[in-house]
């Protein structure tokens, strides 16, 4: 069979190189820092009552932030592909703008919008809900990080979905309820679980935005990432590339569970093709 690209063996040369220098090779060095400590250190690192803590905390935050995106990214993906509307392209660009922005720079807004001298920090305030500075703040940023991937994974599948089948349904006699709960969201299920799995994942690592907003209290709004920068400033290079080993061997564990679960849906829509 022609390609457009020959040479397979060249090309998967240097494809493996690559994977090799750009993750395997990193991921090794931290692997053989983090095992200079004994079994003893590392226990104690991993089950210290800060580090259990922080990482509960990210994968909490991490869950709620997709949980979020999942509902208003889906909305906003359908807005954009089945409405015309004036602004329709501005908002389209806006939603790619926490790529674009620096993260620190994101956190500093936040933080800004939302402590309670901000713009809305301040009503909020006078109900008695605070955001800045506690775990909710966290939430704010990593749903505004990650709100891009949950609708950049949706969009282009729903413009290919073809509205017969909707409007195949309705002439079935189906609600919307059951059109959209049996026939879109299935056809989706693929493009919304990697989306959510690729939301998940930024919201884990996610630093900068996140350390301006959440005020950084050991054990009540401190999260993985800054448990690792805090070891790195007092030159604790083994405890953090443990606790960094952590984060990523769950986060892995995660990400491969969420890969198995949308290759057997995708498999089950070929088998009802």
């Amino acid at each position: 069979m022609r390609t457009v690209l020959p040479f397979f063996k060249r090309g998967m040369t240097i494809t493996l190189l690559w994977l090799f220098s750009m993750i395997l090779l990193p991921l090794g060095l931290l692997i053989a820092t983090a095992l200079q400590l004994g079994g003893t250190d590392i226990w104690a690192i991993v089950s210290s009552e800060r580090v259990v803590a922080s990482i509960l905390l990210s994968f909490k935050m991490a869950f709620f932030a997709t949980v979020v995106n999942l509902v208003f990214g889906f909305l906003l993906a359908w807005i954009l592909v089945r409405y015309d509307f004036w602004g329709k392209k501005l908002m389209n660009a806006l939603i790619d703008l926490p790529f674009a922005l620096p993260t620190a720079v994101a956190g500093i807004a936040l933080a800004s919008l939302y402590a309670p001298t901000g713009l809305f920090g301040g009503w909020l305030a006078k109900i008695g809900v605070q955001i800045a500075y506690t775990p909710f703040g966290i939430a704010v940023a990593l749903i505004f990080v990650s709100l891009p991937f949950v609708v950049r994974a949706i969009q282009p599948v729903l413009e290919s979905l073809d509205p017969a089948y909707e409007e195949a349904a309705d002439i079935l006699g189906a609600n919307k309820r059951i059109t959209l709960t049996r026939v879109i969201i299935p056809a989706l299920a693929p493009a919304i679980i990697s989306g959510a799995g690729m939301g998940f994942a930024r919201s884990l690592g996610e630093y900068g935005s996140v350390i301006f907003i959440a005020g950084n209290v050991p054990l009540v709004s401190e999260i993985a990432p800054l448990i690792i920068m805090s070891k790195l400033d007092l030159y604790d290079v083994r405890g953090a590339s443990v606790v960094a080993l952590l984060m990523i061997g769950i986060s892995f564990l995660l990400i491969f569970l969420i890969n198995v679960a949308q290759w057997q849906i995708g498999k089950k829509m070929m088998q009802v093709k």
